[in-house]
């Protein structure tokens, strides 16, 4: 480990009620969500902590929280000669707060005493529903080469993106002189900070702060947002803000679409994001799983994780996550299945059949096109789920549509012969 990254604690914001990746939130908070079949958001800057020599982790919860913590504390245990932790802190009632976190600010003034017990010269604020691979000593060495008092990581972007992001602008030196938060495209005049096609920077939602500054900020502002409140307030104070450039792959994945186009990237010849790097491997629970069974199937571009059972399937442009079962004849493409959380037993099966449920998984002859299969979800035999693209959105008692996505909830079941 770095020397000065001894003095960093990092804080992975938990989220809130993740409205827009809505029904994958319903029963978990966003960044326990399932990424690539495999692992779950809160892996990816875990992961990149550990690999930055930052190892005093914070995560803070809120909503809808019981699977996340049930994988932080079974995924994350650092030995008693390291120094490190991965720690929980839940938004609760104290004499001095009654309510929820009502948003990134607020919930770490409301945290304001925990993160100032372990004493460290900065603090890393994290997303955990990003994916990206950065070294954060790298991003804190600038911030201490600058004298910051914070530091911004920026992305590049072009005009039509800049409309959903928070937009800065910096001078050469990097130092920032306004921000904006999700400005309008006939506002995006002079806030231009780069040349060519993509002239502006914007905010990655990844911050570095003097824990004294941050802790000042907190106790004289009272907004509750960092982007709206917070980095504007600081600006206006003449406080030392620095943007620090990450050009790498970054993708903010807190929508049904972009954590769909996100997972079907994977399974690309050369995907934007590689889970294969020997350097920066991506941690997460380890399972004890057999191998996948694949017998006589047709696969094209596929992403399998361990413990599947295809049999006689076609499958193409797809991601298989853990315990999926595809039964014979079923054809899948452009599907994000999560799989299960456990394999059924021979019981179980005998006892679906006396209730007339599906088993878990996809059944026999079913055919699904621009789906998301939750985890535990049952498909009967020769369903149909065709592709929505340019429908409306939808809401019924087994599926969504969002983005002409259809989305099957999590336990959902779909009888023998649907047609979505």
């Amino acid at each position: 480990m770095l020397s000065f990254m001894k003095d960093v604690l990092a804080v992975i914001m938990g989220g809130g009620t993740g409205t827009r990746l809505y029904p994958l939130t319903k029963l978990r908070a966003k960044p326990a969500v399932p990424l690539a079949g495999y692992y779950r958001l809160i892996d990816i800057p875990i992961s990149n902590c550990i690999h930055s020599g930052v190892n005093r982790i914070y995560v803070l919860t809120q909503y809808n929280s019981v699977s996340l913590h049930r994988h932080v504390v079974r995924t994350y245990q650092f030995d008693n000669f390291s120094g490190g932790w991965v720690r929980i802190l839940a938004a609760e009632q104290t004499p001095v707060s009654k309510s929820w976190y009502q948003g990134t600010a607020d919930a770490l003034r409301k945290q304001l005493f925990q993160l100032q017990v372990p004493a460290p010269r900065d603090l890393l604020i994290l997303a955990g529903d990003h994916l990206y691979r950065m070294d954060y000593a790298e991003f804190v060495r600038f911030h201490g080469v600058h004298e910051a008092d914070i530091t911004i990581a920026v992305n590049p972007v072009k005009a039509e993106d800049a409309p959903d992001l928070g937009i800065l602008q910096a001078d050469k030196e990097g130092r920032i002189h306004a921000f904006r938060e999700k400005p309008p495209l006939d506002q995006l005049d002079g806030l231009e900070s780069l040349e060519g096609d993509k002239p502006y920077m914007a905010s990655m939602g990844i911050y570095v702060f003097r824990t004294k500054i941050l802790a000042d900020l907190l106790r004289s502002e009272t907004g509750s947002d960092f982007g709206k409140d917070i980095i504007p307030a600081a600006i206006e104070k003449g406080l030392r803000v620095f943007a620090y450039t990450f050009e790498g792959y970054w993708a903010d994945i807190g929508t049904i679409r972009a954590f769909y186009d996100a997972n079907l990237a994977l399974t690309s010849q050369n995907p934007p994001f590689d889970f294969f790097s020997a350097e920066w491997p991506i941690y997460t629970r380890p399972r004890f799983l057999p191998g996948s069974r694949i017998t006589d199937s047709s696969l094209m571009r596929v992403w399998i994780a361990p413990g599947c059972r295809l049999d006689h399937a076609a499958i193409a442009d797809s991601v298989i996550g853990l315990r999926s079962i595809v039964n014979s004849g079923a054809h899948l493409h452009r599907v994000v299945m999560m799989g299960a959380d456990d394999f059924e037993s021979l019981a179980q099966i005998d006892e679906n059949q006396r209730l007339g449920l599906p088993d878990m998984g996809v059944g026999r002859g079913s055919v699904i096109e621009n789906a998301i299969l939750d985890k535990n979800v049952r498909i009967g035999r020769n369903v149909v789920i065709r592709s929505h693209m340019g429908a409306p959105d939808e809401e019924t008692d087994n599926y969504v549509v969002r983005d002409g996505i259809v989305v099957v909830p999590k336990g959902a079941v779909i009888p023998d012969n649907a047609i979505i």
